[in-house]
């Protein structure tokens, strides 16, 4: 399982509980998709899953920046993700970026609500935050090789473990 997180903003621990602790600790891949805010909290990731793919939040400290890239490219299943933070020119910015990486996700956070939209030609996915959703659900997403089909189904979920917004995200997508 590959399991995506944002927006933390802690600084002294990873603040994961519930469903969203556990996926962590189960998956085989995390991504964080930036604003730990603190290096203790991207060490608390750490501890929790060593295979943790991390980029840089607009809110992260320098410590946080000397690690990180601002994006990256993480393959899992099959499947190209290019993952940052946020783009300053929205949806047909974070497209861009997808493309220009040959993508078939592009996994970003910033505005901390979970979603999930594939109406373009690069699918885009916001885990939301798991320990700050200003106003929307405490969230992560989920995603695994789907055994039917070439690609991935996700699922977001909430940190009590309630699916709200299922997915598939196939490679090559045309």
């Amino acid at each position: 399982m590959l399991t995506v997180v944002s927006d933390t903003h802690g600084t002294d621990g990873h603040r994961l509980r519930g469903r969203t602790l556990a996926a962590v600790r189960e998956a085989d891949r995390v991504i964080h998709a930036g604003d730990f805010y603190r290096e203790p909290v991207l060490d608390a990731f750490l501890d929790e899953n060593d295979s943790l793919s991390g980029v840089v939040g607009n809110n992260d400290d320098a410590a946080v920046r000397d690690r990180l890239p601002t994006d990256r490219v993480v393959a899992y299943e099959g499947v190209t993700v290019a993952v940052r933070h946020r783009s300053r020119s929205g949806a047909t910015g974070l497209a861009l970026f997808g493309r220009e990486r040959d993508a078939d996700l592009v996994v970003f956070g910033h505005s901390h609500r979970p979603e999930f939209d594939d109406s373009g030609d690069v699918p885009l996915l916001n885990p939301g935050s798991h320990a700050q959703p200003r106003g929307n659900r405490a969230a992560h997403a989920e995603l695994e090789a789907d055994p039917a089909a070439e690609g991935l189904v996700g699922r977001l979920v909430t940190t009590d473990g309630e699916p709200f917004r299922r997915f598939t995200v196939s490679p090559d997508r045309e």
